[in-house]
């Protein structure tokens, strides 16, 4: 019975076979940036980086712990090579840009107000975020945001910095 709906699940689902596989490439990424909506950003365009991709909203309350504490980490390892990219999926522009008024990051923020970017990369929840090393290579998934990750994600970014 159980593999009954198991199945039942993944045929209503298709994207459930195709997830971000740690060791995979990520797919494809290009939206506009917030600071320049003209402006498309690609994944592309941080190649030899560590990208720390991160989906977020206005209305993500563990988005208010992290998003400050990826900018004191962005901070301290940006000269390293380290890159913040910021995916915004609130529906209305204004909304990001109130929530960063509040919570003012240096990072890149990128906009994808019909939320496809999130369906792509098969986010159940926000904030998810992405290690990508500087082969492009998907090497970890963080989900959620506490306190106490910031030490986490700081340790996970500089093992990435120093291979």
């Amino acid at each position: 019975m159980l593999s009954h709906i198991f199945v039942a699940l993944l045929l209503l689902s298709p994207g459930a076979l195709l997830a971000v596989d740690v060791g995979q490439r990520p797919p494809s990424l290009q939206l506009p940036s917030l600071t320049d909506t003209q402006q498309l950003v690609s994944l592309d365009d941080f190649s030899g980086k560590v990208i720390y991709l991160d989906f977020w909203a206005s209305w993500c309350g563990p988005c208010r712990v992290s998003l400050p504490a990826l900018n004191r980490i962005y901070a301290e390892l940006q000269s390293q090579g380290l890159i913040v990219v910021a995916v915004n999926v609130d529906a209305e522009t204004e909304d990001a840009q109130a929530f960063l008024a509040r919570y003012p990051v240096d990072y890149e923020v990128l906009l994808d107000p019909e939320g496809n970017s999130p369906a792509d990369f098969e986010i159940l929840g926000m904030p998810t975020a992405f290690y990508i090393d500087r082969n492009g290579v998907v090497r970890g998934v963080h989900t959620g945001f506490r306190k106490n990750d910031e030490q986490k994600v700081r340790a996970t970014l500089m093992e990435l910095l120093n291979e």
